[in-house]
């Protein structure tokens, strides 16, 4: 491996240059129209441009990426996360080409990110899983006969889903053929594929998910876990480590489970296993995440361990250096995604113009973004701009850096969601630790504004 084009955008583009650069490796920026003086284009050694603002005509169109790999003679392909990160068939057409592609085989795509598949494998591994159907049902009639058999509340899911489309809940028998249609007709739409299985709703759950490394030579590390409950409509917007819920007693079991799981799936690259862990402490798996995360940021400072280094190394057919032993969990870190959205107004997108971008620095902050001032955020793309990792000696510290790096964090002209996670800070709920996936959407349907001048608790 000597050059890497990076498939992707925004601070992960960044990121990845970065790591890139330090291995001594040449790197190639792809671009739309829209990105022509994104930091990404500026900061690696080539840049190429590939179409036109929208991603179905540049980021996600597999024809302009590969010309690019071509043109610019490029020998690996970085995807990042999101776009064609969990592609099967671009990692196929990579492997099939010579290209090394910088994540898991293109069989080992498809089998983790089919569902159904995935937890069928889960079983065979003894990774917990939540009760549910063996697989994807036939109709209608074959959906309410399993879901009587599972117990309502049931979860009605898209076997190809993913960023929390195609999930329908059903209370009751009543209910369930209305959630059913839905949920087939939102997966049909969003994924060109309208299998549906059934899983038993976990009643009160926190989302935690491990982090995992793993080589071509059988080796096999985990990083422990990340606690990523507080979300709104299934979109993560604070992630932290370790989880206030996760003792180190189920934190080892936890990792061997995600271990015994991607090992079954002859995994050899950086990946995470989610799961939900409800409140008797038991926990399920969700899924496999077959990429690099956006909040894998937060494991690389408890642990000191570069994730994207290791994923290009492992992907570049290198051992693993890393034992288990040698992993270790040093204070307690945050990650804020810092959205071009206004938590005033329903978190409505807010892209325009950067009339000034001052990031905050000093102990235990680390800013990961590709914005300055003067730079227009596109309305195009994820509405995520930066994220602020912060880290800590424990919990009560990195909240303490937390709110001093948020009040220093100015952003003008547009929205952002810095005064929400100033909120956070001081919600006394969020503070306890003590909270499940329901949490914030309550919040906002009993009308909060977030405004961090206006807090009781």
């Amino acid at each position: 491996m000597k050059k890497v084009l990076i498939a992707n955008r925004g601070e992960i583009a960044v990121r990845i240059i970065r790591a890139c650069q330090e291995l001594g490796l040449e790197t190639v920026a792809v671009y739309s129209t829209a990105d022509s003086e994104a930091l990404h284009v500026l900061y690696a050694d080539e840049a190429i441009c590939i179409g036109d603002a929208p991603s179905h005509q540049s980021y996600l169109k597999i024809p302009a990426i590969l010309a690019a790999i071509e043109i610019t003679d490029a020998d690996a392909v970085h995807p990042g996360y999101g776009f064609l990160s969990e592609n099967a068939k671009f990692a196929s057409i990579c492997e099939s080409s010579g290209i090394t592609f910088i994540g898991p085989s293109a069989n080992t795509i498809a089998l983790l990110g089919d569902k159904a598949r995935a937890k069928g494998l889960a079983k065979k591994s003894k990774c917990p899983v939540i009760p549910g159907t063996e697989g994807i049902v036939k109709d209608e009639e074959h959906a309410l006969q399993e879901a009587k058999k599972i117990g309502y509340p049931v979860f009605i899911k898209a076997s190809a889903g993913g960023g929390g489309k195609g999930i329908r809940v059903a209370q009751s028998e009543n209910d369930f053929l209305r959630q059913f249609k839905a949920a087939k007709a939102e997966s049909q739409a969003s994924f060109s594929n309208s299998d549906i299985y059934l899983e038993k709703m976990v009643v009160n759950p926190r989302h935690v998910e491990i982090q995992i490394i793993g080589d071509k030579f059988g080796n096999y590390i985990h990083l422990g876990e990340r606690d990523c409950t507080l979300q709104r409509r299934r979109q993560k917007l604070i992630e932290e480590t370790p989880s206030p819920a996760v003792t180190p007693e189920l934190r080892k079991k936890m990792g061997q489970a995600a271990i015994n799981l991607v090992k079954a799936a002859n995994y050899h690259t950086v990946g995470t296993v989610e799961f939900l862990l409800d409140e008797h402490k038991k926990f399920y798996f969700m899924e496999v995440n077959t990429r690099i995360q956006v909040e894998h940021t937060i494991s690389e400072e408890l642990t000191g361990i570069d994730l994207i280094k290791q994923q290009i190394k492992t992907a570049n057919g290198e051992k693993l250096s890393i034992k288990q032993k040698d992993v270790t969990f040093n204070g307690h870190v945050f990650e804020f995604r810092i959205n071009a959205e206004d938590p005033a107004h329903g978190f409505r997108p807010s892209p325009g113009l950067l009339e000034y971008f001052n990031v905050p620095g000093g102990p235990g902050v680390r800013v990961d973004t590709a914005c300055y001032t003067g730079y227009t955020i596109p309305p195009h793309y994820d509405s995520m701009i930066a994220k602020l990792i912060i880290k800590g000696a424990d919990r009560e510290e990195a909240m303490t850096v937390a709110k001093r790096a948020l009040k220093e964090f100015h952003i003008g002209g547009i929205h952002s969601t810095i005064p929400f996670h100033q909120y956070m800070m001081n919600d006394a709920t969020f503070k306890s630790g003590v909270f499940t996936l329901a949490f914030l959407d309550e919040l906002i349907e009993q009308g909060c504004q977030f405004d961090p001048e206006n807090l009781d608790g």
